[in-house]
């Protein structure tokens, strides 16, 4: 045998030798940490069973519930307000826990809840709700603003219409009244020349008459002594 196939030969048996030592010791570590993974399987899987079995089983409420439960208790000091529009900002007191509830609201409902002990924090994020409740507002207030200038100028327009409706009524009453007034001054100005057309035939008339009992009252009195006005003795 070669030197170098002795060398070799050497290498291979010291390896075989040395893994046969050591895979005792493998094993004993690998069959530990296969069963605690295993168990920790095992542990999730039924974790995850029993959560969704148990439908009883009591939730976790987060702070706007807690702030609900506080204020209907009467447990709460309100230490600040701020109402723009339909969004608020409030900050609250539990002086029992010396803690802080800073909540922001819409239509009288919570929107966020913030608790804190921090009184310097406290303050610091009221004052930040108080800056969003008047930013969210602002478009709230704007559109009543030009919602109530609408109805106004809505009811301008009508009492507008409804004058120029009455006026125009008036309107053509008075020139209905205008047209039968002037329909009356011509028919009295036609009757007015007829009646001046009869009185001046009257009149003719008249005049014949009286010129005609003159003529008669001579005739008849043609031939007659005059008649003596001596009185009697």
């Amino acid at each position: 045998m070669t030197p170098l196939r002795s060398i070799r030969y050497a290498t291979l048996t010291l390896a075989l030798s040395l893994f046969g030592i050591l895979a005792p010791f493998s094993s004993a570590f690998a069959a530990p940490a296969k069963a605690q993974t295993d168990a920790q399987t095992q542990a999730a899987t039924e974790d995850l069973s029993d959560l969704n079995a148990d439908s009883n089983a009591p939730r976790v409420e987060g702070n706007i519930a807690e702030l609900q439960n506080l204020v209907q208790a009467g447990s709460l000091t309100e230490l600040r307000a701020t109402r723009n529009g339909s969004y608020g900002a409030k900050l609250f007191f539990l002086a029992q826990d010396m803690l802080y509830y800073v909540a922001l609201s819409q239509d009288a409902r919570w929107w966020r809840v913030v608790k804190t002990q921090d009184a310097a924090r406290a303050e610091s994020i009221y004052a930040q709700f108080s800056r969003k409740s008047y930013e969210l507002a602002y478009g709230e207030i704007r559109r009543m603003q030009l919602q109530a200038q609408k109805e106004l100028l809505d009811r301008v327009i009508a009492k507008s219409a409804d004058r120029a409706n009455r006026l125009s009524a008036d309107l053509a009453l008075a020139q209905q009244q205008d047209s039968q007034v002037t329909q009356r001054q011509q028919q009295l100005q036609a009757e007015s020349q007829a009646l001046q057309t009869d009185k001046l035939e009257a009149e003719r008339k008249l005049r014949a008459l009286q010129l005609q009992v003159e003529q008669l009252q001579r005739q008849s009195e043609a031939g007659l002594a005059p008649v003596s006005t001596a009185p009697l003795r």
